[in-house]
């Protein structure tokens, strides 16, 4: 009988670079690009501030439905644009391809004012001029060129394509989505046809562009196995190869929450097999006590942030994430030197580090020999690794090796906000616009966190220490580990452990464990009224003004006297009328009653159009001093607070 440790029927390595393959998204270079050279714009130029804007948006609202149009800016820096996914792809895939096309039209066409971008699953294009969609711009990808032709009955198998492709077109015309598939017959070949239009463009439009693409299908590739042919407002493609999953527009939404439950489940069962194998490999008699082993951890994240496990327990990169080697970190923080110290947070600090190829680094080290924080670890990694946002912080890579576990993230040269905003002096390099930015900022990351089709997020911990600013004082928001994921139709959830910072927890979280989207539009109104009046929500009580910052914007509001509540700094150079609007926003943001708070997404809207009318704000949830809050403390019961940074929160 062979030894349990001697297993050789599936080599593990072999068994988890399968796994990498099967589950990996494949990241492929662009079908098609298109970038118009004849108007440039210049770096750091406010066409370039509102082309990433645009972007931003639509990365974040394509995947809904599948398309996205809107516009950014104003006058000669106004951007167009839109983004359309192929109607058969699940919301992770289109979400996966435009954030991937949206990068990579930048880099491709930086500078450029007018951009197309093709991927086989999607695509963004951008303009300065509103109607860069109406213009027939045919592309052919370098895939055409590579198909074979068909040598028997080649005007029969061409009719065929003809037929099927001109049918598609009449039922794509004027329908909902804008989108059909079909397959036919030619002897013995099945040939498959797609055919897709903007969805916000006429019948007449569609019509035109269907018909000059066709014409341009058959005329190049009618007798290929193969063709397909791009347009700013439509595609066209067909093959002898089945290349489209088959949907109905009715069934789409179906298909999808079906494809994920089966992929969740072939995950799970997948994961197990290779537990199965990994015990196997390493011996029953080998299993350690979980309080103190590494393997726990890797094995309950593993699949999830998909590592691959080595024979020899080593973990290497993943798809999602790099793996660094520990002996590098430390090297790059010369020992984790106090000297390269950054901040200490609930479970580990973080310390500045330079790699090897000159690359600045932040990294959190995990508080060692415990288990304290674990889960926060966990989360970190399996979340941040799917998130690519502008505001939020990129995490670069992990290390983990015995009890040392670390987090490896991009450096912010300027630290957090609470370094600037709460200082006397920093404070002054932080005019108006620039504060209104570092909100936006604040508030985009945000709504990507809430709305993202793949990992809904609420935040937990939104403060100030928790934003942190790059060179160019952009606002990213960090420090996942507190994080919750929540399903599509959820918004709410509730807990017994409560964790979080005293002052920027809204008080049904503090008070009931009882959090939501709405918790995290509580701590942004909190930080916003941070942001403007320059001066801490907690302690505020040491002032004879009021218990709290937010108590004292809410009882200057009654007075008629908001502004006072301003920056000394900003009042001789802000505008009255714009302060008054953030600071009416903030308290909508801060209301008791978390059915009174406004969306983010309400939020971001509200900032960026002066014309819509605010509703009169509620009376804030008074979130109290720490010193009224130990007295209050008694009287919390079913709550663990032993997580808190400061203190638990005690509504008046």
């Amino acid at each position: 009988m062979e030894p349990l440790g001697k297993v050789r029927n599936i080599p593990l390595l072999a068994f988890f670079l399968f796994l990498h393959m099967i589950l990996s998204p494949s990241l492929a270079e662009p079908n098609q690009i298109f970038c118009s050279e004849s108007e440039k714009y210049t770096p750091n130029s406010s066409y370039e501030k509102s082309l990433n804007n645009l972007l931003d948006l639509i990365t974040l609202y394509t995947p809904k439905d599948g398309y996205y149009n809107s516009t950014f800016g104003s006058g000669g820096d106004q951007v167009y644009g839109q983004a359309l996914c192929r109607g058969d792809v699940t919301r992770e895939v289109c979400q996966d391809c435009v954030a991937n096309a949206s990068r990579a039209i930048i880099k491709k066409c930086g500078g450029d004012k007018e951009a197309i971008l093709w991927y086989e699953k999607c695509q963004v294009q951008y303009s300065y001029s509103p109607g860069f969609a109406s213009t027939y711009a045919a592309k052919f990808p370098d895939s055409n060129e590579h198909e074979e032709r068909v040598v028997d009955h080649r005007d029969q198998y061409k009719k065929e394509v003809m037929r099927l492709m001109d049918s598609l077109a009449k039922e794509t015309s004027g329908s909902k989505s804008m989108f059909r598939t079909k397959k036919t017959k030619s002897e013995s070949t099945t040939i498959y046809g797609l055919v897709q239009c903007l969805r916000d463009i006429t019948k007449i439009s569609c019509d035109d562009c269907l018909e000059r693409a066709l014409g341009e299908l058959y005329d190049n590739c009618g007798y290929s196995q193969g063709g397909t042919v791009f347009s700013r407002s439509c595609n066209v493609r067909f093959s002898v190869n089945k290349f489209y999953r088959e949907t109905t527009d009715g069934s789409v939404k179906k298909t999808r929450k079906a494809v994920a439950i089966a992929c969740g489940s072939t995950l799970a069962i997948v994961v197990l097999i290779g537990c199965y194998f990994f015990c196997r490999s390493k011996g029953m008699e080998k299993i350690i006590d979980d309080n103190s082993s590494q393997n726990v951890f890797l094995h309950s994240t593993g699949a999830s942030a998909r590592f691959v496990i080595t024979d020899e327990s080593n973990i290497v990169s993943g798809p999602d994430l790099t793996f660094l080697k520990f002996a590098i970190v430390k090297a790059a923080t010369e020992g984790f030197s106090d000297c390269h110290k950054l901040g200490q947070g609930g479970f580990g600090t973080v310390y500045k580090g330079v790699l090897p190829n000159g690359m600045d680094i932040a990294v959190k080290r995990l508080s060692r020999k415990s288990w304290q924080g674990i889960e926060e670890f966990k989360n970190e990694i399996i979340l941040i690794a799917k998130l690519q946002h502008r505001n939020l912080v990129r995490l670069l890579s992990c290390s983990i090796e015995g009890d040392e576990k670390l987090l490896i993230y991009e450096y912010m040269s300027n630290k957090s906000l609470d370094r600037f905003i709460f200082d006397a002096d920093k404070r002054s390099q932080l005019g108006w616009n620039k504060r209104l930015e570092i909100i936006q900022g604040i508030a985009r990351g945000i709504l990507y966190l809430h709305e993202d089709s793949r990992l809904k997020i609420i935040h937990r911990d939104i403060k100030p220490s928790n934003v942190l600013l790059d060179h160019d004082m952009v606002a990213k928001i960090s420090d996942f580990g507190m994080a919750k994921i929540f399903g599509e139709d959820e918004i709410t959830g509730n807990t017994k452990r409560i964790v979080g910072t005293y002052g920027y927890m809204a008080p049904e979280y503090a008070m009931g464990g009882q959090f939501s989207v709405k918790s995290d539009v509580f701590s942004f109104g909190v930080i916003l009224l941070e942001i403007i009046s320059g001066k801490r929500n907690s302690g505020f009580y040491r002032t004879e003004h009021a218990q709290t910052l937010t108590a004292y914007a809410w009882q200057l509001w009654n007075e008629g006297r908001e502004l006072d509540i301003a920056d000394a700094l900003l009042t001789e150079t802000c505008p009255a009328s714009e302060v008054a609007r953030y600071i009416h926003i903030g308290l909508l943001c801060v209301q008791e009653d978390p059915e009174d708070r406004p969306t983010m997404s309400s939020v971001v809207v509200l900032f960026s159009s002066e014309a819509i009318v605010l509703p009169q704000p509620g009376q804030p949830a008074f979130s109290v001093s720490r010193k009224a809050s130990e007295t209050a403390q008694s009287s919390i019961t079913d709550i663990s607070s032993k997580h808190l940074t400061d203190s638990v929160l005690a509504p008046r």
